[in-house]
């Protein structure tokens, strides 16, 4: 299989997060599960976060943290820094610039 063919796999947080890249009609996109646990994560560009399976606690900004449950979706602007905590293992969906 050339490399051009290749599922693009990432790796975070000592394996705890992880996902696979593909081309979706909304553009570039990560398939990915994370462990139970506390997570910081930074944007270089527009995010949009979708929760496929689990429950998701996330802090926005300075805003407190707002639960999102399976089929929710928020956004995360370009440049921001952003906090999940997951009580349990979650699965999402990210679609990126």
């Amino acid at each position: 299989m050339s490399a051009d063919q290749q599922i693009p796999h990432n790796v975070y947080f000592e394996g705890k997060v992880q996902s696979l890249g593909l081309e979706t009609e909304q553009g570039k996109a990560t398939l990915g599960v994370m462990k139970k646990g506390n997570y910081t994560f930074s944007t270089s560009g527009p995010e949009v976060m979708v929760v496929i399976s689990g429950t998701m606690n996330v802090k926005l900004d300075d805003k407190g943290y707002q639960q999102y449950l399976p089929q929710d979706k928020f956004e995360v602007t370009s440049g921001a820094s952003f906090d999940i905590i997951c009580d349990t293992d979650v699965a999402y969906l990210c679609y990126y610039g």
